[in-house]
């Protein structure tokens, strides 16, 4: 005998009861395991069981990952760095870049004027550009500059009668130049103070030094330093945008210690105006 199979559309669910009379003593048989009915009525109660336990799970989830991140950056951090605030720990991270873009125009400037690392006295490029680099974050002098630093060393290398590594020389200069503006140090603290306005006056300075290195001649007109290039080969402007980053890594600091001593003389201006005491520890 053959049997058909029961064939359901969607009128046959459209015309099903959302829920049986409580007196009904209909059971289920082996051609019906589960009534149609029964499971609706089951899923429509308990669904928000499920989405609750479902948003519990994936905050547990989160809360769970979010403290794995703060353990990490706690263990990848530095004990001096309980010493900062958040300008501190700008600033220190500000110099660092702005030391390792140097480097990096130090790099390119020796690749663009092989001719200058071989008058340093040093055996190669490599070497010449660790000795300009130890020289700048120990605040030692070079040779060639005697005992000048900061401007008086930027506008001897940029002057034709400069005999020496012009490239160290100059990197050197400009290096020496922001650690001064930044109060002679590196990495900074919460006893420590920058003045912003020296800040500022560095990133003016570079931008000064960046046009003299495309303008500088020697008496043949010949530049002094190749940087930047424009030709019918291609276009290199990677100098210009490095000392750009340089420059906008100094005007943002400045910016954030304006607004630092600005928030004290006003915290300062209220105290007065609201008659309040000022703490004394």
């Amino acid at each position: 005998m053959l049997i058909r199979p029961h064939r359901c559309t969607f009128f046959h669910f459209a015309n099903l009861p959302l829920s049986r009379p409580p007196d009904s003593r209909v059971r289920p048989t082996e051609s019906d395991p589960v009534p149609m009915d029964r499971t609706f009525t089951i899923f429509t109660t308990r669904w928000p069981l499920l989405l609750a336990a479902m948003f519990a799970l994936c905050a547990v989830g989160c809360s769970q990952h979010q403290g794995r991140d703060i353990a990490r950056q706690f263990s990848d951090g530095k004990p001096d760095e309980f010493f900062q605030t958040s300008v501190d720990r700008m600033a220190t991270l500000g110099m660092r870049d702005n030391l390792q873009s140097l480097y990096l125009l130090m790099s390119k400037l020796y690749l663009r004027n092989p001719n200058q690392w071989r008058q340093s006295g040093y055996p190669d490029a490599v070497t010449a550009a660790r000795q300009i680099r130890q020289a700048i974050e120990n605040r030692q002098p070079l040779p060639a500059l005697g005992d000048r630093r900061d401007l008086a060393a930027l506008s001897y290398s940029l002057s034709p009668d400069f005999r020496g590594d012009r490239v160290g020389a100059f990197i050197y200069a400009i290096g020496s130049m922001l650690v001064t503006a930044h109060g002679g140090r590196t990495q900074f603290y919460v006893t420590d103070s920058i003045n912003p306005q020296f800040v500022s006056n560095a990133a003016r300075n570079i931008e000064k030094a960046t046009w003299l290195l495309s303008q500088r001649q020697d008496a043949n007109g010949v530049l002094l330093l190749f940087s930047n290039e424009i030709s019918e080969e291609g276009s290199n402007f990677s100098f210009a945008v490095e000392f750009g980053k340089i420059v906008a890594r100094l005007d943002l600091l400045t910016q954030i210690l304006d607004e630092r001593y600005r928030r004290i003389g006003l915290n300062y201006a209220q105290s007065l105006l609201l008659m309040n005491f000022l703490p004394v520890q």
